[in-house]
């Protein structure tokens, strides 16, 4: 990732690549959709199509980034349940975009400063009064995730240049590096106890899932199902971390492990043929959300019961009649109250355009990963 946001990815990437690639027409934005959905009523809710959500905490309050009327990109908060969006503006700069919020509403993210640094900020509850965290000497810095405390973990370089990743104390105050995680490193969260998840590169040159103790003290790798890499993306307040492994066979499967990051299990899949799967998000009663891959080239969100157990479509447990035909094919975060953020896409007749579509989401998922990996190519 450069000094800019460039590789931020939104709707608005996902509709021209649909527009030019795919053929699909100006209305393309009719396409694909993020969804807010309930489980316990069963209810999906559409959010604003020019927004990218990032997470969402237990108050159903949504954090992400989204294109203003000028056409630049600010990060924002909705109110209770998803509903409403507000601005958060910026630390002075163009941009800005969320990356995490807290059950008190605090936010953390990363925005452009007036001198065109790009630094990490954090709110007060209820997203108000942006303030930036500092950086560990250097002029770009890359906040992953928040905890209840307000402690936040990602990514700064130091004056010399070097990517460290970081984590603070409580409400944002002081920081103090984890060490290096290589050229493709990424921080992806923090729970309540300070444990930090995310990937880091082995001696060998793979990339692997990693934890750390309490206060992000120490780092462990979390090995692989067998395969070469693994990436987390998710971790709860137990210390269970989710995410997608490399098996022997070298497919990319979703994987949760035990508490405090022991143990990986690979978690089962929609039928008994699939070419893979990815976990993204994890509650605190282990109900993990993510993508199964199908062997007809689609793909569905899936939700498993506590702990990784089964592994459901969510599909089946919500209703869309206000969007027929529309499919869920990625679910990206859940709370501890049965709320997730999912994204579809309108299903196309034709197998080979709806193939073509969700390798167009592989694509974008891919460099959203690219994104949050390739920290600073400075």
């Amino acid at each position: 990732m450069t000094l800019s946001h460039c590789f931020k990815v939104r709707n608005l990437i996902l509709s021209t690549f649909l527009i030019s690639f795919l053929g699909l027409g100006t209305n393309a934005s009719a396409q694909v959709d993020f969804f807010f959905i309930d489980l316990n009523s069963r209810t999906a809710t559409s959010l604003d199509y020019f927004i990218f959500p990032e997470d969402i905490n237990d108050a159903g309050q949504v954090v992400g980034e989204f294109e203003t009327a000028e056409g630049t990109d600010h990060a924002f908060i909705t109110g209770p349940d998803g509903m409403g969006m507000r601005s958060l503006g910026t630390l002075g700069g163009h941009w800005s975009g969320a990356a995490g919020i807290n059950d008190v509403g605090q936010i953390a993210g990363t925005s452009t400063t007036a001198e065109g640094y790009q630094y990490a900020f954090i709110t007060g509850p209820d997203g108000m009064e942006m303030r930036s965290v500092g950086t560990l000497g250097g002029r770009w810095i890359r906040a992953a995730g928040i905890n209840d405390v307000g402690q936040i973990a990602g990514i700064s370089t130091t004056a010399e240049g070097y990517q460290h990743a970081f984590i603070t104390g409580p409400d944002g105050m002081g920081m103090r590096s984890l060490g290096t995680l290589g050229v493709h490193g990424a921080i992806e969260g923090i729970n309540n106890a300070g444990q930090v998840a995310g990937t880091s590169i082995t001696a060998e040159g793979y990339q692997h899932a990693f934890i750390t103790g309490a206060d992000g003290m120490g780092m462990r790798d979390l090995g692989t199902l067998g395969g070469d890499y693994s990436y987390a993306w998710g971790i709860n307040d137990a210390g269970q971390v989710v995410g997608e492994s490399s098996t022997a066979s070298g497919e990319g499967h979703a994987f949760i492990t035990g508490p405090d990051g022991m143990g990986m299990r690979n978690l089962d899949s929609l039928v008994d043929n699939y070419d893979g799967s990815r976990a993204l998000g994890i509650n605190d009663a282990g109900q993990v959300v993510g993508a199964a891959y199908l062997p007809s080239g689609h793909s569905r969100a899936f939700i498993t019961g506590p702990n990784g157990e089964g592994m459901t479509d969510l599909n089946s447990l919500v209703d869309l009649w206000e969007w027929t035909r529309m499919v869920l094919v990625d679910a990206r975060h859940i709370n501890n109250n049965g709320q997730v953020i999912a994204l579809g896409v309108l299903a196309v007749p034709e197998p080979k355009t709806y193939a073509l579509m969700l390798a167009g989401l592989g694509l974008i998922g891919f460099i959203g990963w690219r994104k949050k990996a390739m920290s600073a190519d400075i």
